[in-house]
């Protein structure tokens, strides 16, 4: 069971969960790349490798038993914010395809470099499936 929780008197979170309370198992998903399963680099821009670092991580929780709802948590790692910040349309997108309208607790951390050379972001997260 998952609550999100968020402070009466704050405006509201867009895109992200200042808090969510969950109940149930808990999965660590390690972080996540823009890399297929066969750990190929089909993408090489950051909206389709940020698309696919999102589909494992979903991959991962539903070989748990899970789907993105029980997504509790995510922290993403970039290596060049203003990439970032110049795709928010095409990123609101993707991650909606992907995700739903499920919008977890969040960080984002500007990095300098990633230990995979071509990865542009990584991503991990949490993951409360129910007992």
């Amino acid at each position: 069971m998952l609550k999100i929780i968020h402070p009466e008197a704050w405006k509201p979170a867009k895109g992200y969960a200042n808090g969510v309370l969950a109940t149930g198992r808990q999965l660590y998903v390690g972080g996540q790349i823009g890399w297929t399963k066969d750990q190929v680099f089909e993408a090489h821009d950051f909206i389709g490798q940020m698309e696919q670092a999102l589909r494992n991580i979903v991959e991962v929780v539903e070989t748990a038993g899970g789907t993105s709802e029980n997504i509790v948590r995510l922290t993403w790692y970039v290596v060049d914010k203003a990439d970032y910040m110049a795709s928010q349309r095409q990123v609101g997108e993707v991650y909606r395809r992907v995700m739903g309208r499920h919008f977890p607790a969040m960080t984002m951390v500007v990095v300098s470099a990633l230990v995979e050379d071509e990865a542009l972001l990584e991503i991990e997260a949490t993951a409360v499936l129910p007992d």
